[in-house]
């Protein structure tokens, strides 16, 4: 178990690397591949990753990454992110009422949450990186659920006694998921103590210690619950993409719920 929280954390800090400290293009096209690659692998699950619900998912992915990446050139007078997800749903009740009895309902959902709970979610990545500060900021996304992955591993395994849920990830501990949530908030304190010494980054330390807090907690939710889906279909791993490790929900799972956290955290605090 500890060997594979390592190999993982691993290719995570590469693919960070890589992405974050280019930042850019190279990032927004990484998200993108990304994002994609983890709606099939949802989809997948429904049955609907070559079908039309899971085509339709896609191509508004694509609308979607665009318009993020030309929001700032984008008339404000037009809500065009809210005006794309009721096209979405228009489209997938058509393919739907068109297609009847084809797909059932809860396919039809699942294309909608698919495109929400992978691109959506996924893409307050670059849109962390791209706000003012964000080279430090989008740091926070990944040391949150790394650092809490981490912190309350060890802890739970220390001096875990009460199960946190015991039917769904029987392993995990409520003294680990405090441990976690208090190894996260003390990661984002060391952190914001060394871009200020060595980035001049001008970083609150106590703004840092919070939404590394919270950061770390939502991070547990999002493991917790991509670990539902997989129960609920009785299956192992998402994917098969990384080799020993499964796909990229199954390696992305708290990122994707950290990330618009620590977006909409940055802007506020």
């Amino acid at each position: 178990m500890f060997k594979t929280r390592l190999l993982s954390g691993i290719l995570l800090v590469i693919i960070a690397l890589v992405t974050l400290i280019s930042g850019g293009s190279i990032l927004f096209a990484t998200l993108f591949i990304i994002s994609l690659i983890g709606m099939s692998e949802l989809y997948k699950v429904f049955g609907i990753q070559t079908k039309a619900p899971g085509i339709c998912g896609y191509l508004f992915a694509v609308l979607y990454y665009g318009l993020v990446f030309f929001k700032p050139v984008l008339p404000d007078t037009t809500d065009w992110f809210l005006l794309l997800f009721m096209a979405f749903m228009i489209c997938m009740m058509a393919v739907m009422v068109f297609s009847y009895p084809t797909y059932r309902t809860e396919q039809i959902l699942a294309a909608f949450f698919g495109f929400f709970y992978v691109a959506v979610m996924l893409s307050y990545i670059y849109q962390t990186r791209i706000l003012p500060g964000g080279v430090f900021a989008v740091w926070l996304v990944f040391i949150c659920s790394w650092g809490c992955d981490t912190c309350a591993y060890c802890v739970g395994m220390l001096i875990g006694k009460h199960k946190m849920a015991p039917k769904l990830s029987p392993k995990k501990s409520v003294e680990g998921g405090i441990g976690g949530i208090a190894g996260a908030a003390l990661i984002g304190v060391l952190y914001a103590l060394a871009i200020n010494h060595w980035g001049g980054a001008g970083a609150s330390v106590a703004r840092y210690a919070i939404i590394g807090a919270a950061g770390g907690a939502i991070s547990q939710v999002g493991d917790l619950a991509a670990s539902a889906i997989k129960r609920f279909h009785d299956i192992k791993d998402y994917g098969k993409l990384i080799p020993g490790h499964g796909g990229i929900l199954d390696r992305f799972d708290s990122v994707i719920f950290t990330a618009p956290i620590i977006y909409y955290l940055a802007v506020l605090l």
